[in-house]
């Protein structure tokens, strides 16, 4: 016999989670270069809302607990980015070993 309800770990609907905190949040210039890249590319065609919904299920539940909401949206905008065969893994990987080699800070990167 077994408990499961027919829930995966992130579905919460209907579940008691507490208050919604209404303040407004300051969002990070990344936060919305995140969510002006997801309109982009949605509007490229390059992924839809049921594969970004399905990148962001099948990242598992540590990865959802862990990361924060933009975190996980942009790991989804990556999985399905390079599903759709945009970039490799590879180039994504020395693209990034490239601007991490430019310094921590903008102004470090204008220095070199």
């Amino acid at each position: 016999m077994t408990d499961w309800d027919g829930r995966r770990w992130h579905d919460m609907g209907g579940q008691a989670a507490g208050p919604v905190p209404m303040e407004s949040h300051d969002f990070a210039l990344w936060e919305k270069r995140v969510d002006a890249l997801m309109v982009l590319c949605g509007q490229k065609g390059l992924f839809t809302v049921d594969g970004l919904r399905r990148a962001l299920e099948d990242m598992g539940e540590e990865a959802f607990e862990t990361y924060s909401y933009y975190e996980r949206w942009i790991a989804a905008v990556n999985q399905n980015l390079i599903e759709a065969g945009v970039y490799a893994t590879e180039e994504l990987a020395a693209r990034m070993a490239e601007i991490a080699a430019r310094g921590p800070t903008y102004g470090e990167a204008q220095d070199g």
